[in-house]
């Protein structure tokens, strides 16, 4: 079993204690980053961010623990592009005036994403501008801004396709939003498509990475594999866009 397969198992031990069941998935945190006990105080220390303040257009992921920072973006009025869950239908715009008042909570959830958001693809991203900011949620992440998915390389393949576009670059701020039992003290050496992020909000603190590198830039279009590319939308359009495919 690889080291970060192992960080990945301890740290789900822990996180059943805290973590808040999915509808769907209940507590198979291969399958889902769940929500969990006091991410409405992590998302306090978002929100409190100049970079979230001054956002004009940011990423967020579909990850359960980021319900509430979607909720209060809708209710800002702050557009955001999300993904769907595991990036099969491509991603979703939600943009100022598109959730009646009142209904923000449920338009926050990813049915309700999909009910009030309306589908975006790459090409009609790119005419918005530039990300300037992205939240992610996390299984893990390091104390030095490691961030552990649920192994399926979801927002590794989402930063590659925005940074192959120019949407994101390693001046972008990212903040990954998890429980203290999801922080690991371990010094852990990214790979080379590991995404590191600059902050780290859990419901008792703030965490401000030193950043020790660069992030990686691009899709390795070496290591998609072709079931990968066939059930991606964007990843397809992507390879359309530079001549790949």
């Amino acid at each position: 079993m690889s080291h970060s397969r192992i960080i990945r198992q301890r740290i789900w031990d822990r996180l059943k204690d805290v973590a808040r069941p999915d509808t769907r998935f209940h507590l198979n945190f291969a399958e889902v980053i769940p929500d969990y006990e006091g991410s409405e105080i992590a998302t306090d220390r978002i929100t409190a961010l100049a970079a979230y303040k001054q956002s004009q257009f940011a990423f967020i992921t579909p990850d359960n623990c980021l319900v509430d920072l979607r909720r209060r973006m809708i209710e800002e009025g702050k557009p955001f592009v999300m993904s769907t869950y595991g990036i099969y239908r491509g991603f979703l715009y939600m943009a100022p005036g598109m959730v009646p008042k009142g209904a923000e909570l449920y338009a926050a959830w990813l049915d309700g994403m999909e009910h009030f958001a309306k589908p975006i693809t790459l090409e009609e991203i790119t005419k918005l501008g530039r990300f300037d900011f992205m939240a992610t949620g996390a299984s893990a992440v390091s104390m030095d801004g490691v961030r552990f998915g649920k192994g399926h390389g979801f927002f590794d393949m989402e930063w590659g396709m925005f940074t192959d576009l120019g949407l994101a670059d390693d001046a972008t701020p990212v903040v990954a939003t998890v429980h203290d039992v999801q922080v690991v003290e371990d010094k852990l050496h990214p790979s080379e498509t590991d995404i590191l992020v600059d902050m780290i909000a859990t419901p008792s603190r703030m965490i401000e990475v030193e950043r020790r590198g660069r992030r990686p830039r691009g899709i390795k279009w070496n290591l998609v594999e072709a079931e990968q590319l066939a059930v991606t939308p964007p990843l397809r359009e992507l390879a359309r866009m530079m001549g790949v495919a």
